[in-house]
């Protein structure tokens, strides 16, 4: 006898079967096997031999769920056989699923291929369910719709596998036809404001035109579903409140194209009448108005109503909701609601529940495994007991993605125990570690031999554990110091240079202590030889200390730094050409001070938003107050001349220009300032001028050969920059070419970068950028003239990668001519960036 107890099956037969009976299980069969054995099957359902079962009962309902939700069966019955009084045979009888053996995609290129198989997940040993191959076939439609191939057509076939039971092979045939692209957007019905400037708010849909190379005019019905809202917010924003698109039509013409019909109703011009405010206490009626900055009589304008309410898209805006946030009132509610309409006037009410004040309680940080918990809870601006404040918790993130340590996209901080009756918040910041040192390892030929270089960079080192072996992981780190070591030499040069910095000297305030070493020594080349003549050599030694300290005031953005710096220059029979003497020394020591403001988003690499500033001046000592020399007149003085060739005395400038220059006289004052727009999405303006100006205290002694200004190229100093040189990047040009041969004195550049990140994953972060630029080199401020500059044009990308910090490469084109004379553009440029800041 057999009786159906669960399946899909509907009949049953007459036997000595009682419903609602307990029996023992006999045994357990499985029928209907293809690929799976009896026992698996059996250890799925759970059920054993000698168990007591209810039929029917829950416990067979609950083991056809079980095996139904394993996604392996397309049909599952069970049934009752060989009943005897108290036993009987269970029979499952199963049918199994294909397994997808091979899969092969026509229509589309490999690449697209093989994302559509990693997309819908079309491996070997996918289970071919009806459901999955239905979502299989609208993923791929849908995919290629979203592109604006609105006719895409895809079919699946499966076939039997001649090599296997119950496995099949796929075919997936894709045909996306052509993209439809928008001829037309027509609106009727719109009185006041005209076609053109309600297209133009269609941000992702635009109709075809020749010139727009930027925007596809591709229609793609889930953005045409979002600029429908962005028109109907544009319509509000100038006071048109009751506006709404009545109907949308697409019309496919023949020629594979579309155009696109609204049928609008402006409705009647709203203005704001009284605003009054309800249940504030904390703030009076004038300073909420302040901050909502909306006046009786100014056209409605709903879209700016909700953002000086709470603006989403900005944690720290200058919006009514964080004015409480960030004053202690975390459980806040402020709403705006409509209270009349008398003809084209709208009275609001903000509605204010203030809300108990709250505090931080317990403020925890996870997932720093490297970095200990000092250097991450003293860059904290969320202490525990103070008032709840957003504005601290947003700037804690800021600050702990600037840190470098840790991947600044993955910063969340995690509201816990959030308790309204007490008042208190818990806030735990979750943190992932990020690599925060680079090393730099090559070898090459170049100039006449083979150069080496090592460079270690560790940027969260630490020195108190230096003599600690356990501590080694490869190095010492989690205190947050940075340590730099770099060698670098051939037969021609060696250079070694040595930077330590601790950010919180002592531990307790923000003051950055640095300090820096390096020696290099250039030797000349032997022409006949073609080694280096150890008797020709230039040997720079200096040394530097510094101290920084973040400021209250103006604000705590600020950072004022002073260093103090010794460089040393020793030429012996050194005479290129690179100095205005080949023999002798100089000394230069400088007293440096800078103050910058940076309030960059979060991310140092890729900043969303904020600036960064920083103005700088640095000083020797006036020599000439102190020493009375009439340096214009040294060339009349016996001690400074000498005799050529015919025997006459005439000025020795080597020994001039020694005297002039044994101890550096000067004053450099520099500025740059960046900003960093967000556009949208990710899409980031960067903004950025630089200036930069080498003067001298006494005319007389004339401005010195040393630390000027090399503009063009892509900025990064060579081997031969060993008089304090700095260089300037500005693409499309040749390096150092918009400057003189000796240098500048005076120098400006601006600069326009639209940046789009590709990825920003702590492995690796890719963005691409485009630029505009401009600026050259003048010899002073006779000669300057800021429209008399060089222009360039292009694009690049970026990778940083923490082990080796930021590579990157940048196509220029100059559209001036480095030559005034010749009036010829430069033309394009290829720049290789390796390690330069972001």
């Amino acid at each position: 006898m057999l009786v159906l107890l669960g399946g899909q099956r509907s009949y049953a037969q007459e036997s000595t079967f009682v419903s609602g009976k307990e029996y023992t299980l006999d045994s357990i069969q499985v029928v209907g096997l293809k690929s799976f054995n009896e026992k698996t099957v059996i250890s799925y359902s759970g059920l054993r031999r000698g168990q007591k079962v209810r039929l029917p009962g829950d416990q067979i309902s609950s083991v056809i769920n079980k095996l139904w939700n394993l996604d392996l069966f397309s049909d599952i019955n069970f049934y009752a056989i060989n009943i005897k009084e108290n036993s009987l045979t269970l029979q499952i009888e199963i049918e199994e699923l294909p397994t997808l053996n091979d899969v092969k995609v026509f229509g589309l290129k490999k690449g697209k291929t093989q994302t559509i198989i990693t997309e819908t997940e079309l491996e070997k040993g996918k289970k071919l369910s009806e459901s999955f191959l239905t979502n299989t076939k609208n993923y791929i439609t849908n995919k290629f719709k979203k592109e604006g191939f609105l006719n895409t057509k895809v079919t699946l076939n499966t076939v039997p596998d001649s090599t296997n039971v119950n496995l099949y092979n796929m075919v997936v045939r894709v045909d996306r036809g052509e993209r439809v692209k928008i001829k037309d957007i027509v609106f009727n019905g719109n009185e006041v404001f005209k076609d053109k400037k309600l297209a133009s708010k269609l941000k992702n849909t635009k109709k075809r035109a020749f010139y727009r190379f930027w925007k596809s005019s591709k229609y793609i019905p889930d953005d045409f579903e979002e600029d429908k809202e962005g028109l109907i917010d544009y319509f509000k924003e100038k006071g048109y409140r009751d506006a709404r698109i009545l109907r949308d039509t697409v019309i496919i013409h023949e020629d594979n194209t579309l155009t696109l019909e609204f049928d609008v109703e402006e409705g009647n011009r709203y203005f704001f009448g009284n605003i009054d405010f309800l249940g504030n206490a904390a703030y009076t009626d004038y300073q909420l108005s302040t901050v909502l900055g909306i006046k009786k009589g100014e056209p409605y304008n709903g879209v700016l109503l909700k953002k000086r309410i709470a603006d989403d898209t900005k944690p720290d805006g200058e919006d009514i909701t964080n004015l409480y946030q960030n004053s202690g009132y975390l459980f806040s509610n402020i709403n705006a609601v409509e209270v009349s309409a008398i003809n084209d006037t709208i009275n609001f009410e903000i509605r204010i529940t203030e809300g108990k004040l709250a505090s931080f309680n317990k403020i925890t940080v996870v997932g720093n495994d490297k970095t200990n918990d000092h250097v991450i809870f003293r860059e904290l601006r969320t202490k525990p007991g103070e008032l709840y404040s957003k504005d601290k918790v947003v700037r804690t993130v800021r600050e702990l993605g600037q840190l470098g340590f840790f991947d600044a996209e993955q910063i969340s901080p995690d509201f816990k125990n959030v308790d309204p009756n007490a008042g208190t918040v818990d806030i735990e910041f979750g943190l992932q570690e990020a690599g925060a040192s680079q090393i730099e390892l090559q070898g090459g030929y170049g100039g006449g031999g083979f150069i080496g270089t090592l460079g270690l960079s560790f940027n969260n080192f630490s020195m108190r554990n230096i003599f600690d072996k356990a501590s080694y992981r490869p190095v010492p780190s989690g205190d947050g110091q940075k340590l730099s070591l770099r060698l670098q030499a051939s037969q021609f040069f060696n250079t070694y240079s040595f930077t330590f910095a601790e950010p919180w000297l002592g531990g307790r305030q923000p003051v950055q202590f640095s300090t820096s070493l390096s020696k290099t020594n250039q030797f000349r080349y032997d022409f006949f030889t073609g080694r280096a003549d150890k008797s020709q050599s230039f040997e720079i030694s200096s040394i530097s200390i510094g101290l920084a300290r973040r400021l209250r005031v103006p604000d705590d953005y600020f950072t004022l730094s002073q260093s103090l710096s010794f460089q040393y220059y020793n030429l012996k029979n050194y005479f290129t050409g690179l100095f205005t003497f080949g023999d002798g020394v100089s000394n230069n020591i400088a007293y440096t001070v800078a103050l910058s403001r940076n309030n960059t988003y979060t991310n140092p690499i890729f900043p969303l938003g904020g600036s960064n500033f920083l103005i700088s001046a640095k000083f020797t000592p006036p020599y000439s107050l102190f020493k009375e020399v009439d340096f214009s007149n040294l060339e009349n003085d016996p001690d400074f001349q000498t005799l050529n060739a015919d025997g006459e005395t005439v000025p020795d400038q080597g020994k001039i220009d020694q005297e002039k220059f044994r101890f550096l006289e000067y004053y450099k004052v520099k500025f740059s300032g960046t900003w960093y727009t967000r556009i949208i999405d990710k899409l980031v303006l960067k903004t950025q001028t630089d200036f930069g100006f080498l003067g001298a205290y006494n005319p007389k002694r004339g401005d010195i050969p040393f630390e000027r200004f090399y503009i063009g190229g892509d900025g990064m100093a060579n081997n031969f920059a060993l008089d304090g040189r700095e260089v300037v990047a500005l693409r499309g040009y040749p390096n150092q070419s918009l400057s003189s041969q000796d240098g500048s004195t005076l120098y400006n550049k601006f600069t326009l970068e639209l940046r789009y990140p590709i990825t920003l994953k702590p492995t690796a972060s890719i963005y691409a950028l485009s630029f505009l630029e401009s600026g050259r080199g003048y010899e002073g401020f006779n000669d300057f003239n800021p429209f008399n500059a060089n222009r360039s044009a292009g694009a690049g990308i970026r990778i940083f990668m923490p082990a080796f910090g930021l590579l990157g490469i940048d196509f220029g084109y100059g559209f001036d001519s480095i030559n005034q004379a010749q009036q010829t553009p430069n033309g394009w440029e290829t720049h290789f960036i390796i390690g330069q800041q972001f």
